[in-house]
């Protein structure tokens, strides 16, 4: 197996990162089997021994991999519980909030984030993003949940081909299409007025509450790989938190 890394501005550490990644992720490497040695991998890829590991540190923050001494890399079962910097966050709540909830898709296109976008998803002016745009409902529901804006970085556009059969989060298919590993879900909410143009899509009256969640998914890599706007008019929204006192 033989690959050539390009010229990228990225260090080349994360360039090996992922690519094995990508290969753990479709089974190139399975759980439980062994990575190439260090040195295998030095040839294969044409890099120095920092580089190699650097790039298994990667791995091993992704909680994808295991390294003993003596003993090699293994691929491991990732542990879900640990995808997420926030204690309060949970990839089952993310996922749990899209559960029995169809994406009814108004549009899907590219976009370039101008000032007024910039300052609704936090994203650079003058960028590129796959812009999915749409609401959240419950089949038998005229009313729906919140509205729902995915902002999703154009090296991982290609996603949008699949969104038509798709009704889950959208950050899975990522992870899963591109081999990388979402890591950080940074969260906002926000009290906002409803705009006429929401109230009409939202059916409820323009200038009333509503609470803005926006979530920003960083990976490993440190690139921000989707941003999410979900608006929720203040009747339809409940935001519970259980917290509890640990002990010295």
């Amino acid at each position: 197996m033989s690959t050539e890394l390009g010229t990228s501005v990225d260090h080349r550490y994360l360039q090996v990162a992922r690519t094995l990644r990508k290969e753990i992720v479709d089974g190139v490497y399975p759980v439980g089997t062994q990575l190439p040695t260090e040195h295998e991998l030095r040839e294969r890829f044409g890099v120095s021994r920092y580089t190699v590991r650097e790039a298994l540190r990667r791995l091993r923050d992704d909680n994808l991999v295991s390294s003993r001494p003596r003993a090699g890399t293994m691929v491991v079962a990732r542990d879900a519980s640990n995808s997420y910097a926030q204690e309060v966050m949970s990839i089952n709540d993310l996922l749990a909030f899209a559960a029995g909830a169809r994406f009814a898709i108004d549009s899907n296109a590219m976009v370039t984030v101008d000032d007024d976008l910039s300052g609704h998803t936090g994203l650079s002016p003058g960028t590129q993003w796959l812009a999915v745009l749409g609401t959240r409902e419950v089949d038998g529901d005229p009313v729906p949940i919140c509205r729902t804006e995915y902002y999703v970085n154009r090296a991982f556009a290609a996603v949008g081909r699949l969104l038509h059969r798709h009704d889950g989060p959208i950050f899975p298919l990522i992870e899963d299409l591109f081999g990388v590993s979402v890591v950080e879900v940074h969260q906002e909410i926000s009290a906002v007025s409803v705009s006429a143009a929401l109230a009409d899509r939202l059916k409820v009256d323009q200038g009333s509450a509503a609470l803005e969640m926006r979530r920003t998914y960083t990976t490993s890599d440190g690139e921000i790989a989707q941003v999410t706007v979900n608006t929720h008019p203040s009747s339809r929204f409940r935001h519970s938190m259980t917290m509890r006192r640990v002990k010295a």
